[in-house]
Parts: structure tokens; C-alpha cells; sequence
């Protein structure tokens, strides 16, 4: 897979990288994402990459490579 490729991320990605769900829901309003919709079908990494939030990217990382 080419780092251009669509990768969703998913909770189960949130939770590999070490984080919580309550930290995640904080960040999708901060940022505006709808938190359901991430819920039910997942956010392509790039979204995530382009907040510039080193715990979104280190998320979309392990999305991408896994850990």
C-alpha cells in the first residue's frame, strides 16, 4: 500500500495507538469531525494527518503500519 492510498481509521486503531475514546470524542469536536460518523464507517488518515495533531498522525500511523 502507497502512503497516497485512502487507509481508514477506526476505533480499534484509537485504542492500538494507546489512546481513549473520551480523549478521541474531545478531539473530533475540537476539530469539527463528526465523531458517529468516524464511529460507524471510519476517517480516511489523511483527514486525521492533516489536523497536524501529533496524536492524530501517530494514530493514522498505526492505521497505515500498524504497531
Amino acid at each position: 500500500m502507497t502512503e497516497q492510498e485512502s487507509v481508514k481509521v477506526r476505533m480499534a486503531h484509537v485504542r492500538q495507538a494507546k489512546m481513549c475514546s473520551r480523549g478521541a470524542r474531545d478531539f473530533f469536536k475540537r476539530h469539527g469531525l463528526d465523531w458517529n460518523e468516524f464511529l460507524s464507517e471510519g476517517i480516511d488518515a489523511a483527514k486525521l494527518e492533516a489536523t497536524g495533531d501529533a496524536m492524530a498522525i501517530e494514530v493514522a500511523k498505526v492505521a497505515r503500519y500498524g504497531r
